[in-house]
């Protein structure tokens, strides 16, 4: 027995060494190399069976490998996975109605991913305040909130208040201001610059830890954009397709975003495929040859992004995320660990803050997961996110707690 433990540790070694010689150090994983994926399952090479609580961070909503999805990516993959934008497609218009519908937008403008989406929401934006705003040219101000996070390109570092995404990147994108999160006297006070083309937030910010502002700062954010006129940018990347209870995460207030952007669980963890959506008075202002992707809109993307699409509505992931969500926090709770201090989340977007005086605490804690069969990280070093496939059960969700609490019992 204890040879095939070490055969199995040495399987794992020799990925992990290879990644660590021949690939950059970007990354700081989980020591556990991975297989193979359905549901709301992951396998390692040796075969050992984890529950995944990250989700691809929800890019995998509707599960691992979901046989809808990947029945139509491998059946488009054999007729037609690329044209480029030089040509049309027989899958782009059908796809676009398919998607505006869906959302209730005139157009959608389809990138690959979510970082794409949040620059092209940025150009629209910049150029709609040019076009229809009148805002002399080179002078439009996008604002964001404090701890966003929408990726790591130059413009997305230049909105970041986390210094390992900026520090020692510079120099940054001009144009850019941030006022905090969940605050809106001083939301408001930065929209009063004439300049100001648009407020791009995410309504519940993912990698800063599962924050939630208070109910109606969305409500409030959309009426204060209207009066100032000024866009409304919903970075729904990690919070849409049903993540937080409901279709978008905007949608807990029926609030409507002038510019959504989409990603992650668009592809249900098959491929990038983003989507920009807004109405003809945003998304017209940019012209043939002024903005474009080589791989954006591709047949293959077309075809995976409506399965996964229809998955979402079709099994209800949505309900269901409602559901299992307010399970998993009452059970949760229910543990009464000494080193959880808060257990916050929407939907099936959950975070844990731990309280130890081991600094490591969190990491340990994901450690002590892993080798019990369930798979978290941390993130901003005391918060781990919960966030499983939207397909779990109430008995997966009472097991994972079961787990969790087994780990907590090993921080004593």
């Amino acid at each position: 027995m204890s040879h095939n433990t070490q055969a199995m540790s040495e399987r794992s070694s020799y990925y992990l060494q290879l990644e660590e010689q021949f690939g950059a150090h970007n990354y700081h994983p989980l020591p556990v190399v991975l297989e193979r994926g359905e549901g709301v399952f992951l396998y390692d090479v040796d075969g050992k069976r984890y529950y995944d609580f990250l989700s691809g961070y929800s890019a995998v909503n509707q599960g691992h490998c979901h046989p809808k999805i990947i029945q139509a990516l491998v059946a488009q993959a054999q007729k037609l996975t690329l044209t480029s934008r030089a040509f049309h497609s027989n899958l782009l218009g059908t796809y676009a109605q398919f998607i505006t519908q869906y959302f209730g937008y005139d157009k959608v403008l389809p990138m690959n991913t979510g970082v794409e989406g949040g620059e092209t929401a940025i150009k629209l934006a910049r150029r709609w305040a040019y076009e229809k705003k009148g805002v002399p040219e080179n002078q439009a101000k996008i604002i964001f909130a404090e701890g966003n996070f929408w990726g790591r390109t130059l413009a997305a570092i230049s909105s970041s208040t986390d210094p390992s995404s900026y520090k020692g990147f510079g120099p940054y994108m001009p144009g850019f201001a941030l006022v905090p999160y969940n605050n809106l006297p001083e939301l408001e006070q930065a929209l009063q610059d004439p300049n100001v083309a648009a407020f791009m937030v995410e309504p519940i910010q993912g990698e800063a830890g599962v924050v939630i502002p208070d109910d109606g700062y969305l409500t409030a954010v959309r009426a204060l954009c209207t009066q100032y006129n000024v866009l409304f940018i919903a970075d729904e990347i990690q919070t849409g397709l049903a993540r937080t209870g409901k279709m978008l995460a905007c949608d807990h207030e029926n609030v409507r975003p002038d510019i959504l952007i989409l990603g992650k669980a668009l592809s249900g963890g098959t491929m990038p495929v983003a989507a920009i959506l807004a109405d003809d008075d945003i998304m017209l202002n940019i012209l043939p040859g002024e903005h474009g992707s080589t791989y954006g809109g591709n047949p293959l993307a077309c075809a995976v992004a409506i399965a996964a699409l229809e998955v979402l509505k079709e099994e209800q992931l949505a309900n269901n995320a409602e559901a299992m969500g307010q399970l998993l926090r009452s059970e949760l709770a229910k543990l009464q660990s000494p080193f959880i201090t808060t257990i916050r989340g929407k939907g099936l977007l959950n975070a844990i803050v731990i309280k130890h005086s081991n600094p490591d605490a969190s990491w340990d804690l994901c450690l002590a997961l892993k080798e019990l069969g369930l798979l978290a990280k941390p993130t901003h070093g005391d918060k781990i996110r919960f966030a499983p496939p939207l397909t779990i059960t109430e008995a997966q969700i009472l097991e994972c707690v079961a787990i969790i609490g087994q780990a907590l019992a090993t921080l004593a």
